[in-house]
């Protein structure tokens, strides 16, 4: 089936690694020297909406397994909604923790892929800030294993920063798998923390 493959130009799905997350935290130290951007304090992990008693339970384990670390400002996950109709579990952190922020959103994603909910997790992005009014966000891709800086620009309307994105892109290519494809950086609209 291979060979079938590469004749006919298909390629197979990267298997997620939700392992690669973990490289926020130095690939933060790359950026904030670079550019000034640090850490904001939030995170979140997005995924097409669920419902029903099996998801609350998820949700309600996923709380309970968060809740457990105490050196936290406010709740371990806050859900949100956004007016696209996607779903986000949200963690906030204090902007020097970014290490148990990254620790929070591997364990979102990791509960809610062992239980199943696997083709539903779209992406999970953390949120960095100059101090002023730039907030950009790096998102990583569940399906592709990649990540894409996100920087909107400030305003009410839906504008984005492509050549600061592509900027960030050259600054980050060495500290994370950044997406080849730029058709592939969606923007996240109405994400929280932007």
């Amino acid at each position: 089936m291979r060979l079938l493959d590469v004749l006919l130009g298909r390629t197979r799905p990267v298997a997620p690694d939700l392992d690669r997350l973990f490289a926020l935290p130095s690939a933060a130290v790359t950026l904030e020297a670079a550019t000034g951007l640090a850490p904001a304090g939030s995170g979140a992990v997005c995924f097409a909406t669920v419902e029903g008693a099996a998801f609350e339970r998820i949700r309600q384990e996923v709380r309970a397994l968060l809740d457990a670390d105490r050196d936290r400002t406010g709740p371990p996950v806050e859900p949100y909604r956004d007016a696209y109709g996607y779903s986000w579990l949200v963690s906030r952190r204090s902007p020097g923790q970014l290490p148990q922020l990254v620790a929070d959103l591997h364990a979102v994603n990791s509960s809610l892929e062992s239980a199943g909910f696997g083709p539903q997790l779209l992406c999970s992005l953390v949120s960095f800030t100059n101090g002023a009014e730039r907030r950009v966000a790096l998102v990583y891709l569940y399906k592709r294993g990649t990540f894409y800086p996100f920087a909107p620009l400030p305003g009410a309307a839906e504008r984005r920063d492509t050549a600061l994105e592509l900027q960030l892109r050259s600054v980050l290519d060495g500290d994370l798998p950044v997406e080849p494809e730029l058709g592939r950086w969606f923007p996240v609209w109405g994400a929280p923390g932007l």
